[in-house]
């Protein structure tokens, strides 16, 4: 629930931006430069953590052709591979390589040109992003050991949410 909370007023604020940057550019005649970069960033944010969240309710893009022909061990075996893999790219990439690159642009003291932020912050949404996806594949791998694989019956879907949900 937190996490859709974040997500939604994430959305209603990049809403309002480009709203009052339409209004600003075409009925006043000065386009806002702030709430341009701001729309720009809060879509970033927007993107990552949404990412994030979709991976929590199960409903990421998925190519399973091969794991739904599976049963068994064999399958197990397959979801573990994914979700290990989709875990190394959180923890190396987004968090380790995201973090260094917060770090970097922090102590060079980099700036936005119109709101005046750090762009440490901007980045922020990187690592961010990376330890929730981090923190459900080690949920969903604790519920591929404990339960097995996930199989619904014929029509069923796949349960949704997540403990952040």
């Amino acid at each position: 629930m937190l996490l859709k909370a974040v997500i939604t007023t994430i959305f209603v604020v990049l809403v309002a931006c480009v709203s009052w940057q339409v209004i600003s550019r075409y009925v006043l005649g000065t386009p806002s430069t702030v709430t341009d970069e701001l729309a720009r960033f809060l879509f970033m944010w927007l993107a990552l953590i949404g990412g994030a969240y979709t991976l929590g309710l199960r409903r990421h893009l998925a190519i399973d052709l091969l794991t739904q022909q599976l049963s068994g061990r064999a399958r197990t075996v397959s979801e573990a591979f994914v979700l290990f893999a989709i875990a190394g790219f959180a923890a190396f990439v987004m968090i380790r390589g995201g973090s260094q690159l917060v770090l970097k642009t922090m102590a060079s003291g980099q700036v936005t040109p119109a709101l005046q932020l750090p762009m440490g912050l901007v980045y922020g949404a990187i690592p961010f992003a990376g330890a929730i996806i981090l923190f459900y594949c080690a949920i969903f791998a604790f519920e591929l050991w404990r339960d097995g694989p996930s199989t619904p019956e014929l029509g069923e879907t796949a349960p949704l949410g997540g403990p952040l949900d």
